[in-house]
């Protein structure tokens, strides 16, 4: 692979994510309001897929430009744009990891949870046993972080992170993988209330208690200044449990994604067919020929 078609692909997976993260901005609330946070939360799926959609192969067409238009767009410039992309990716990934060794040593202090750790094999820390929380709410906190290890929130946040440094220059990325983390917070909350229906009002002075006795997390989420702030969002959410609609929220959001998969490999640019190959066997269109050996005269055969 050429750096030309390496920067246009970078360039494509850019274009046709935050196209996707537009889409489930739009879309996350009126599905929340219909089918819950933890139906709304598996919208966030469609941004990864349709982005790695358009590193498949594409679609032949005859008469298509065996060109393709963004790599003869930057080609002049592949070399030193690549250049620039991996200087931020490296700036990215090295704030991402300062901020994971900066919260890990505070959980060595003492100082931080609750939370989930690890990615491979994530761990659940605790804030400190200093009579804060009641036993009760230990236990709500222990089941909240069971559930995000359960559900395998550490892994989706790790994806987040990862396609914030490849993605860096993308302000919807970044925007897009903070609204994850609160609707994973919300598709958490309400899959502990679904087991707990009695817990709710203990559940919100726990979850008061939780925001604003803990320090930030590395990887924080973020709400746009004019929304309600987060904390608002969780609580009011614990007032409004949704009814189970069946399967209709399951098969209209795997829909969407299968719907945004299909049109993220769609906006790969065709490429013509590729040239007929010559059939060995029509090669032999002549006469057969035959060759006899004849002996010289006065030679023994």
């Amino acid at each position: 692979m050429t750096t030309e078609e390496l920067l246009a692909g970078l360039i494509r997976v850019n274009l046709v994510g935050g196209l996707s993260v537009l889409a489930v901005l739009a879309l996350r609330i009126p599905f929340r309001r219909m089918f819950g946070p933890e139906l709304a939360y598996g919208l966030w799926a469609a941004p990864p897929l349709a982005a790695f959609a358009t590193l498949l192969p594409a679609r032949t067409e005859d008469g298509a430009d065996a060109r393709n238009l963004i790599a003869a767009t930057v080609g002049d410039y592949s070399g030193e744009l690549l250049m620039l992309w991996a200087l931020g990716f490296a700036a990215v990934f090295a704030g991402l990891a300062f901020a994971q060794k900066r919260f890990m040593d505070a959980v060595a202090r003492g100082t931080a949870g609750p939370s989930v750790v690890g990615v491979i094999a994530p761990r659940i820390v605790m804030p400190a046993d200093d009579g804060t929380y009641t036993e009760e709410e230990r236990a709500l906190i222990r089941a909240h972080e069971r559930e995000h290890v359960a559900r395998m929130d550490p892994r989706a946040g790790a994806l987040a992170s990862a396609l914030q440094a490849l993605c860096w220059f993308n302000p919807l990325v970044h925007l897009g993988a903070h609204v994850l983390r609160l609707d994973q917070e919300l598709a958490c909350d309400a899959a502990v209330l679904r087991r707990r229906p009695g817990a709710r009002a203990l559940y919100a002075r726990t979850l008061l208690k939780t925001q604003l006795a803990s320090q930030p997390l590395p990887f924080g989420c973020y709400w746009p200044a004019r929304g309600p702030h987060p904390l608002e969002v969780r609580i009011g959410l614990l007032r409004s449990p949704r009814d189970d609609h069946g399967l209709a929220g399951p098969c209209l959001i795997a829909a969407g994604l299968i719907v945004m998969t299909y049109m993220g490999w769609r906006l790969n640019p065709p490429v013509p067919p590729p040239a007929p190959m010559v059939e060995l066997w029509r090669l032999n269109t002549g006469p057969t020929m035959s060759v006899m050996l004849v002996p010289a005269p006065g030679k023994a055969v």
